[in-house]
């Protein structure tokens, strides 16, 4: 399982910032909606689920995002 430097799965963290009113707080929000998601998913397996369910290009930023926050513990 990948982590970062607090040894946090980027779902986990991901989960935390539902109630953040960002873009990121959107991308926790429609993951804590989705039955598939697991606090263990790394950000490359959320890019591809989001690719397959055919997301549009805001979404894939606001990912971009999480995953640079999540590796500096924001």
């Amino acid at each position: 399982m990948q982590t970062n430097e607090q040894g946090e799965a980027f779902g986990a963290w991901l989960l935390r910032h539902a109630k953040r009113e960002d873009w990121i707080g959107t991308l926790a929000k429609q993951a804590k909606s989705d039955p598939w998601f697991r606090a263990a998913t790394t950000p490359n397996e959320l890019r591809k689920r989001l690719q397959e369910a055919g997301a549009e290009g805001d979404i894939f930023e606001a990912l971009d995002d999480a995953e640079v926050a999540w590796l500096s513990a924001q």
